[in-house]
C-alpha cells in the first residue's frame, strides 16, 4: 500500500461555487491532522483526566525535540502506562486553579500537550457529545527535578529498538503523522521558549492542556521565582503582575506568519527564483520573508520581493498556506505577477540572496518532474547535472511552482 505523503483537501470531491471559481483546494505537508482539538474541553480537567487514561489513548514524546519512532516514515505513539512513571498518577486530577494556587518554581513539571480526539475511532472515549482516541504529546527531555525519571523512560524506549529522530526537518512521515507531529512540535518548542512571564519575568506554568501559559500570583518556594530555591509551607506572593488583571491575563501560543511567492512575469511566460549562498549547486526556491507588524500580505509580499530581488509586483492571489513547526510559522503562499517594466532584477537592496534570476515555464515543469529534493538530496532518475533544482513536493514553494507552471496565472481554470 502507498502512503500519500501529502494530505488530502478537506471535502476533495465537492462541487461549489467556490471550487469552479477558483479551483479544488490545495493542501500542503504538516497540515490535514485527524484530530479534532476540541479546544473548549481543554480547561475541563475531568476530560482531561479521562482522556489521559483512556486505553485508547496515544501519547507522542519528544526529547529534544525530537520525535520517537520507529524509522524516520514512522513515528511510535507509547501509552499511558508507559509514560505514567514520569507524569505520574494524574496531573489532572486537580482543577487549574488548584494547581495554580500549589505552583511551587521549584518543582519541574512535564510538559504535556492534549492535542485533540481521532473521532475515526468510534470505539475511543466518549465525554459528552464527542467520541474519539485521545492524543497527547509529551516533553520527555531530562531536566530539573525529574531528571532522572525522564532518563529511565528515554532508555526504556531506546531499548525498544526505537529512536528519536534526529534533524530540524522531519519531511518522511505520511501525512497525517506529519500534521499531528507538527502541533505537538510546535506548542513543545513554545512552552520552552516561554517559561518567564514577558511582564515581571518570574516563572510561568502551563495551563489549558499545554495550550496556554499563565503567571502564578503565589509561589510555593521560598524565594520567589528562585527555581531552584527550597519548598516552603507558606506560599510566597509574588509582585504584581499586569498579565493578571483585566484580559490580557494569559500567555497564548506564538504563530509567526511568513509569506513565500511564485512571480510571474508581466507576460507570464517566466517565473522568478532565488538561491541563498549556502545552498548546494544549482537549487533555487521561490522567495519568502516574514509579515511585519500592520501590513497586510499583500503588502508583504510586494515589499519582500522588492527588497530581495528588486522586481516590482501588481496583482497578488493568495494560493494555499502551510503550518512550518520551526518554530512557528505559518507559510502563506502565494502568486504574484509582476508589472511591465518592473522586471528588472537588482540585489542590491536586502543581500539575502546570493543569486535571483528569471526562469522559462519548460524549464521550471522540467525541474519539478526530475530535479526535486530535500536540500542535499540527489534529484529523481532523468536529471542532468548542472540543471536546475528545486525543492520537494512537501515543500509549499513547490506547490506554488507547480501552480504557475500549470497555468495559475494564466486565464485557464485555476484547477
Amino acid at each position: 500500500m502507498t502512503i500519500s505523503v501529502l494530505p488530502e483537501p478537506a471535502f476533495p470531491d465537492l462541487e461549489s461555487m467556490l471550487s469552479r471559481k477558483f479551483g479544488r483546494e490545495i493542501a500542503n505537508y504538516f497540515s490535514g491532522s485527524p484530530l479534532n482539538r476540541v479546544s473548549f474541553l481543554r480547561t475541563d480537567h475531568s476530560f482531561l483526566s479521562a482522556a489521559l487514561k483512556h486505553p485508547t489513548t496515544s501519547f507522542l514524546v519528544f526529547n529534544n525535540l525530537n520525535p520517537l519512532a520507529k524509522d524516520p516514515s514512522s513515528l511510535e505513539y507509547v501509552s499511558y502506562a508507559d509514560v505514567q512513571p514520569l507524569i505520574g498518577e494524574d496531573p489532572y486530577s486537580k482543577s487549574e486553579e488548584q494547581l495554580v494556587s500549589e505552583y511551587s518554581s521549584t518543582v519541574t513539571i512535564p510538559q504535556l500537550l492534549f492535542l485533540g480526539l481521532d473521532e475515526r475511532n468510534q470505539q475511543g472515549l466518549t465525554f459528552n457529545i464527542h467520541t474519539g482516541s485521545p492524543f497527547f504529546a509529551l516533553d520527555v527531555t531530562p531536566k530539573g527535578t525529574i531528571q532522572s525519571q525522564a532518563e529511565s523512560l528515554v532508555q526504556s524506549l531506546q531499548s525498544r529498538g526505537l529512536k528519536f529522530l534526529e534533524g530540524r526537518i522531519q519531511a518522511a512521515l505520511p501525512a497525517q503523522d506529519a500534521a499531528i507531529y507538527a502541533q505537538a512540535r510546535a506548542l513543545l518548542d513554545w512552552n520552552a521558549r516561554n517559561p518567564f512571564c514577558a511582564q515581571c519575568g518570574q516563572p510561568t506554568m502551563s495551563i489549558n492542556g499545554g495550550m496556554k501559559r499563565t503567571c502564578p500570583p503565589k509561589d510555593m518556594a521560598s524565594l520567589a521565582g528562585a527555581i531552584g530555591g527550597t519548598v516552603g509551607a507558606v506560599p510566597t506572593e509574588r509582585p504584581d503582575c499586569a498579565t493578571r488583571k483585566g484580559i490580557s491575563n494569559v500567555c497564548f501560543p506564538r504563530t509567526d506568519p511568513t509569506v513565500i511567492m511564485a512571480v510571474v512575469s508581466s507576460d507570464g511566460r517566466k517565473v522568478l527564483i532565488g538561491r541563498q549562498k549556502r545552498w548546494p549547486p544549482h537549487w533555487y526556491s521561490t522567495l519568502a520573508g516574514f509579515v511585519e507588524p500592520a501590513e497586510s500580505v499583500e503588502e508583504a509580499v510586494r515589499r519582500e520581493v522588492w527588497e530581495e530581488s528588486g522586481v516590482k509586483l501588481g496583482r497578488v492571489v493568495i494560493h494555499s498556506t502551510q503550518p512550518w513547526p520551526y518554530p512557528a510559522n505559518l507559510m502563506i503562499g502565494a502568486v504574484a505577477q509582476c508589472i511591465p517594466g518592473g522586471e528588472e532584477i537588482v540585489l542590491k537592496h536586502d543581500p539575502e540572496l546570493e543569486d535571483a534570476r528569471w526562469a522559462e515555464m519548460e524549464e521550471i515543469r522540467e525541474a519539478l518532474r526530475v530535479g526535486t529534493s530535500a536540500l542535499g538530496e540527489s534529484a529523481q532518475e532523468g536529471y542532468k547535472e548542472g540543471n536546475l533544482r528545486l525543492p520537494a513536493g512537501t515543500a509549499i514553494a513547490n506547490q506554488l511552482l507547480t501552480a504557475v507552471a500549470s497555468g495559475f496565472a494564466g486565464e485557464a481554470p485555476k484547477i
